[in-house]
């Protein structure tokens, strides 16, 4: 098995934590992590591929090993955290990649593409939703809150952000038989960092924050039409936010991807790996042999 190398690099001043397993000059794989998760949501995937790809994965500000800075140094909104991936990206000096789209992280991986889509070899999307009408009803509490703020609504916000909460996003929603093939770590680990570096505040202002995406959400899609980057969807049907629907959506801007619905839910990775592994590694083989096809023709 390959080995994960644990590294550390400056981005504007912050000390960013990263994962990264494979040969330098293999072809990228990049993985933003998911809320309230961090890098640590791909320490199976990454020595499971990393015989022919190179995949990295950053710990955002704030969350998992990184360093979580005053707001006056950092902002803690989606803006904040897309200008940071882009950063991240340019400190590493990767010019071309192939992005993991999940949570939170698809939405900071969506501005990367805008931003430079000639750099985006590849999409494997697994469950990031970008279309509002598949919302699914898990939903209700955040879209109260982006509708209107109040104290009450806010205090269910904190709530949520809690050991208790974040159990429940990992395992609230996904069939009893799956349970016990994910980690206690997920939960235990995160709500421990957030304790020790006094972040939950700062997640609060983000939860609150995903009302911004809305805005978003269309230019992503136009994005998709525009491009038809090759794309993969790996769905997790079991997900109070994201529903069988909010997967199959993308097939409307992208009707040629390939789209497969596992008997899975929103952290898919922890209950079936293998299947994720193997359509990701037929899939990147494919579109790393068209790229090398066309880039022999033009010599």
């Amino acid at each position: 098995m390959p080995a994960v190398h644990h590294r550390t690099v400056e981005v504007e001043g912050l000390e960013i934590f990263y994962r990264e397993a494979g040969p330098e000059d293999a072809p990228v794989v990049l993985l933003p992590h998911g809320y309230p998760c961090s890098s640590f949501q791909f320490r199976n995937l990454l020595p499971a591929l990393a015989d022919a790809w190179r995949l990295i994965a950053p710990d955002a500000p704030g969350f998992g090993y990184s360093a979580t800075p005053e707001p006056s140094r950092f902002s803690y909104t989606f803006d904040g955290y897309a200008r940071f991936l882009e950063r991240f990206v340019e400190t590493l000096g990767l010019r071309r990649y192939a992005l993991y789209l999940h949570d939170y992280g698809s939405q900071f991986g969506f501005r990367l593409a805008l931003r430079a889509p000639e750099r985006v070899a590849a999409l494997v999307i697994q469950n990031g939703d970008i279309y509002v009408d598949q919302f699914g009803p898990k939903y209700r509490m955040l879209k109260e809150s982006w509708a209107n703020p109040t104290p009450e609504r806010r205090a269910k916000l904190m709530a949520a952000v809690s050991e208790d909460g974040f159990r429940d996003e990992f395992i609230g929603e996904i069939p009893e038989c799956l349970v016990d093939r994910v980690s206690p770590d997920l939960w235990t680990l995160s709500w421990s960092l957030v304790e020790r570096f006094g972040r939950k505040e700062n997640l609060v202002h983000l939860l609150e924050d995903q009302r911004t995406t809305l805005a978003w959400m269309s230019r992503y899609q136009a994005y998709l039409r525009e491009h038809q980057p090759p794309t993969l969807i790996l769905w997790g049907p079991h997900d109070g936010y994201m529903p069988e629907g909010a997967g199959r959506a993308y097939l409307r801007d992208v009707p040629d991807a390939e789209l497969h619905v596992l008997d899975a839910g929103h952290w898919a990775l922890e209950t079936h790996l293998d299947e994720i592994v193997s359509h990701m590694r037929g899939f990147l083989q494919r579109v790393h042999s068209v790229h090398m096809e066309s880039s022999a023709s033009l010599l």
